[in-house]
Formats: C-alpha cells, sequence, structure tokens
C-alpha cells in the first residue's frame, strides 16, 4: 500500500508537548514563539476563539483546532460551564520552511465528528488528559503527536488543503515525485525525471506542481533538502560528512547553497540554534 506520509515523517522530527488538560473557564492568551504551533482539542463545552487576525469563531462541539505557525490567539470560555480542553505546543524540527507547514492555511479547524478514524485516539488522549496515572505526559505528548499524523492523513485523504505539500500529497501524480525527493534527497533529480515518475509531460509537471505545492518542483526539492540537512547537523552529523546523503558534490557546495538561502553558514546556524549566540 503506498504510504505518502511515510518519506517525509521519517526525515521531519515532528514534537508534541502537552502543556494544559482540563476545564477552561476563563480566557487565555497564547503568544506567537517563533517554530511553534499550537494544537487544541476541545473535548465538552463551548468555546470562543480569537484568530490572529482579529476574527471571533464560537466553536460549540468537539474539534481540533491547528495553528501550523506561530500565531498570537486566544481562547476563552464561559466562566459557569467552562470547556474541557487539551492544549499541546508544536514544532516541525528545524527544517527550513518546513514542508509540512508550507501552504498550509493560519488556521485549521476541523469539527472531531468529521474525522471518525480519529475516535480511538482521541478517547485515548482524552482519558489519560483527564486521570492521574502513571507516565500521564508522557502518553499525552506521544498522543497528541499521533493526532497530528492522523490529521495529515485526514487532510490528505479529504482534500483538506488546497496548496502546499500536503495537497501535493493528495494528488496521485504529484505524490510520486514528492515521494521519491522526500525518500531519496541525495539523487541527481531533474525535472524531467520527476515528470516521468509523476506519469506527466515536463511541461505539464512542471506546472501542476507550481500550482499545487506552491513554488517550483526544483526549488521545493532545494529547500527539501535544506530541510534535511538542518535536521542532521542537529544530530551532531558534520558538513564534510552530510553533503553527499543530500544531494551536494561536496562540503563547500551545501555551504554555498546552505548560506544562500538561510543567510547564515551551517556552523553559524547551529550555534544560533542552539543558543551558543544569540539570535
Amino acid at each position: 500500500m503506498d504510504d505518502r506520509l511515510a518519506p517525509l515523517l521519517q526525515r521531519v522530527e515532528l514534537r508534541s508537548r502537552v502543556f494544559y488538560a482540563g476545564n477552561l473557564c476563563s480566557l487565555v492568551n497564547f503568544d506567537a514563539v517563533e517554530g511553534v504551533g499550537h494544537l487544541h482539542l476541545l473535548k465538552a463545552g463551548r468555546l470562543q476563539l480569537t484568530a490572529p487576525d482579529g476574527r471571533v469563531r464560537q466553536l460549540d462541539e468537539p474539534s481540533l483546532v491547528f495553528f501550523p505557525r506561530a500565531s498570537h490567539h486566544r481562547l476563552s470560555a464561559d466562566e459557569a460551564d467552562g470547556a474541557d480542553l487539551v492544549c499541546a505546543s508544536v514544532e516541525f524540527g528545524a527544517s527550513f520552511g518546513s514542508p509540512l507547514v508550507h501552504g498550509m492555511p493560519p488556521l485549521l479547524v476541523l469539527p472531531l465528528r468529521e474525522a471518525p478514524a480519529m475516535r480511538g485516539v482521541l478517547d485515548a488522549l482524552f482519558t489519560e488528559a483527564f486521570d492521574e496515572r502513571s507516565g500521564r505526559d508522557a502518553a499525552l505528548n506521544r498522543l497528541s503527536e499521533v493526532v497530528l499524523v492522523y490529521l495529515l492523513r485526514h487532510a490528505i485523504e479529504h482534500g483538506l488543503l488546497r496548496s502546499g505539500v500536503v495537497a501535493g500529497l493528495g494528488d496521485a501524480r504529484l505524490a510520486k515525485a514528492l515521494n521519491a525527493m522526500h525518500a531519496a534527497p541525495e539523487r541527481p533529480w531533474t525535472l524531467q525525471g520527476l515528470a516521468d515518475l509523476a506519469g506527466m509531460s515536463r511541461a505539464r509537471f512542471a506546472a501542476h506542481f507550481g500550482e499545487v505545492v506552491g513554488e517550483p518542483a526544483i526549488e521545493y526539492l532545494a529547500g527539501w533538502r535544506l530541510s534535511v540537512a538542518q535536521g542532521l547537523l542537529t544530530q551532531g552529523r558534520q558538513v564534510k560528512s552530510i553533503a553527499d546523503e543530500v544531494g551536494y558534490g561536496s562540503p563547500n557546495a551545501l555551504t554555498r547553497a546552505f548560506t544562500q538561502r538561510l543567510g547564515q553558514t551551517p556552523t553559524e546556524w547551529l550555534a544560533q540554534r542552539i543558543g551558543l549566540v544569540p539570535a
């Protein structure tokens, strides 16, 4: 069975940390922290959501609220009844313009009744959230990550997103080319080679990829290679040992590409990433 997410998720460090689980009966502001998104799961009650653009949305049924990028937003519930809520911070690793985030809308709201396949994992998450058992925090963090994978799967299978890599993975032809790039960034992919994988002409593939994913295929490949490079660097790998692994013929070639796109050398970027130098 064709797994459209596996090659991507094997390279992207998806992390989620639950920091609140309980009955919300007040107003809470969430700050925008670079590189951190938010996942909110409403189990029961009514919740008022104020989005970054100031728009207010009333949630009257169990729902999933996902901010894929750093976003200042507000949640509030009635003081008398409150709302049973689980909140988690979400990070997609050190990726350059994380592919999973690319093309996603600022806010995604999904009524849970529209995603029956999530019911099992959500039941387990809510049971952990509103009980005090050994290993609760670890279980919640892992379950919230599984919820995110289910959300991505749901978005692919139901065409939930109109653009970005997740939308591309929902396209049977583009998915073949995207999976190939995700699985083997080191290969010398060409536009023609990717078009052949998709079963399309070179011109049609180029146009269709740009329309759906939002950028040219070779540009996406370049960004993906740097995403993989960043992940390897944070694992302690050296530039000279990863250049071939991410599709560059030499450490100098990787450093030039890295600096051109990110404005920093790999060494400078990593030092800032781990806090050795100020941002």
